[in-house]
């Protein structure tokens, strides 16, 4: 045993076949919670146990979560040092140096990819950590050198903040801890470039889950009119201009995304084929359908309405309105694309509310792809929120 680790055990009659099958977490409710259970610092890695102190694996643990231990490894005797960090993130460039031939990619997918918790994007030769749990924040220095080691990196950018670092009781700050940034950072992908913002854009700078959803549209609007509600920095409408569309109109409540999302048409050189219009969503979908508007592609790709099961009945309704407003907005036999990224509404669930709204809106639909996240954003197979994205293409019929 290793006696460094403390241990931590499950409480009598919990069932342990979910975690010996592969599910990464332990709740709070789940374990022997007691005065020095509780006490331990967040961060700190355990041996988790079962009831009868049968070696379940090695954990981080965080009492300040309701997941109070997450599997770093299977081996109750793994050291959880630099020589591990290595091996996961070498195991991971792996995949992504086959599946791209640029390094601008998902590195890291938190416990799909062996390091829970943990989101890195690369960006060239800059990577944007999200240490999403307490013992990434703990080990931050040792998981930056090991990237600037193995992937060469100039530049790591430390994204402490979000909903899931609140959820762990983590404090919140963006830094550049390593090298500098000079200005947003442009991203060659799918013919276009994106221009990201490391330090003050969404999340990371950029949605790389949605590459293979922006090249299937792209190939759809060769010649067409292309609305893109919810555009962020214009992921769906520089990739239909850079794949020869007519012309573009990215629609998105933050200036300062669309002014990246200009900065991107411009490096392109497709600026005279793009118009950015600063609104609410909700809003411009209205006003375009009391002009009158269509387009032959119209993409709508919202934030998570459902961020968790509370949230699911209005994020469900919110999903169908979308649907309802962008559904007039096509032009006959043009296509509707709408995006989900709530793991809590199911493919499922989230279909029929697509369905619901183009039918109150008097539409009819063909189904041709059903989209989800690129392989740099793998699925952990015991873990349904690691496969949240969704994306659904209908031609509504003349």
């Amino acid at each position: 045993m290793n006696t460094d680790h403390p241990v931590i055990r499950l409480r009598p009659k919990t069932d342990s076949r979910r975690i010996r099958r592969g599910f990464p977490w332990v709740y709070d409710n789940e374990l022997v919670t007691d005065r020095r259970t509780k006490a331990l610092a967040p961060g700190t890695i355990a041996r988790l146990e079962d009831s009868e102190r049968r070696a379940l694996g090695t954990v981080a643990v965080n009492p300040n979560s309701k997941i109070f231990a997450r599997l770093l490894d299977r081996d109750a005797e793994a050291t959880i040092d630099r020589a591990w960090l290595d091996a996961r993130i070498e195991t991971a460039l792996d995949l992504r140096t086959r599946l791209y031939n640029a390094p601008f990619y998902r590195l890291i997918h938190a416990e799909a990819d062996g390091l829970p918790g943990v989101v890195i994007d690369r960006f060239g030769d800059a990577l944007v950590v999200q240490p999403n749990a307490a013992w990434a924040d703990v080990l931050f220095d040792d998981l930056a050198d090991a990237l600037i080691e193995i992937c060469s990196a100039k530049t790591i950018v430390k994204n402490a903040s979000g909903r899931a670092r609140s959820l762990e009781g983590l404090g919140e700050g963006v830094s550049v801890t390593h090298g500098a940034l000079d200005g947003p950072v442009p991203v060659p992908m799918n013919g276009a470039t994106y221009m990201a913002d490391l330090t003050g854009g969404q999340k990371t700078g950029l949605f790389f889950d949605q590459r293979p959803n922006h090249a299937f549209v792209a190939r759809l609007a060769k010649g067409a009119r292309v609305l893109d509600v919810f555009s962020h920095v214009g992921g769906f409408a520089l990739a239909a201009l850079a794949a020869g569309a007519k012309e573009a109109l990215a629609v998105d409540g933050s200036q300062p995304a669309l002014d990246l999302a200009q900065a991107g048409a411009d490096a392109m050189g497709v600026a005279e084929r793009f118009r950015t219009r600063k609104s609410d969503a909700f809003a411009a979908l209205t006003a375009l359908g009391e002009d009158a508007a269509t387009f032959e592609v119209v993409v709508c790709d919202p934030p998570a309405f459902a961020p968790n099961k509370g949230a699911l009945d209005a994020g469900l309704r919110a999903y169908e309105k979308v649907a309802r407003l962008a559904a007039p907005l096509v032009a006959p036999g043009g296509t509707l694309t709408l995006c989900s990224c709530s793991h809590a509404a199911d493919l499922t669930q989230f279909r029929s509310a697509c369905l619901r709204g183009i039918g109150r809106a008097g539409r009819q639909a063909q189904l041709l792809r059903t989209g989800f996240a690129g392989p740099d954003h793998p699925m952990h197979t015991s873990l349904a929120e690691s496969g949240y994205l969704k994306a659904l293409t209908f031609r509504l019929l003349p």
